[in-house]
């Protein structure tokens, strides 16, 4: 029973994880990157999907992505996208290919960018803790129902613990290593 609660908290703390991962990502560095755009919806066929459901995205050059769109008549749609997505982007369309040239963050943009990745990591902070609460609480339960003793829930809690230092150290890494990135000229 308490291997499978331990395993069940560090599948949710991994996800949790991976979600503050993935909106790093996100952020803009100053160098080109896919995932840059993959946030991005576009309305397209009656529905919102994302961008890279209607094309490829490439980067050819360091400070440049394309965007290379299956269906040439959502051009203008895909490129509105980009320009409202709040990316401080400009694009210009070529046909089926959309050219996103990345502007030089200026030191003001890129501080910015520094308070966003520390909110995107205290939120990341803050769905662990709960996922720990919620593993300190089925510990508690476990004991006064008798299913568990109080030598083994001790042993349990502190496990829990342990188990949440560690996943709260990765995301503080994944955040220096981000603020890094960022103020990188």
């Amino acid at each position: 029973m308490s291997k499978e609660l331990i395993s069940e908290l560090k599948k949710r703390m991994t996800t949790a994880f991976d979600i503050v991962h993935k909106d790093f990502s996100g952020l803009r560095t100053g160098r080109a990157s896919p995932s840059l755009l993959e946030s991005v919806t576009v309305d397209a066929y009656g529905s919102r999907m994302h961008i890279n459901q209607v094309g490829n995205i490439n980067v050819p050059e360091p400070r440049l992505l394309t965007v290379q769109i299956w269906d040439e008549s959502l051009a203008p749609a895909v490129e509105k996208a980009i320009r409202e997505a709040g990316l401080g982007l400009n694009p210009s369309s070529a046909g089926a290919v959309i050219r996103v040239p990345l502007p030089e963050l200026s030191e003001e943009r890129r501080k910015e960018l520094v308070k966003v990745a520390g909110k995107y990591a205290e939120q990341g902070r803050i769905a662990i803790r709960n996922i720990r609460r919620d593993g300190m609480d089925q510990i508690k339960t476990l004991e006064k129902e008798g299913d568990v003793s109080e030598d083994e829930s001790h042993r349990l809690t502190d496990e829990v613990q342990k188990v949440t230092d560690e996943f709260i150290k990765k995301v503080d890494e994944a955040l220096t290593h981000k603020e890094k990135e960022i103020l990188q000229v």
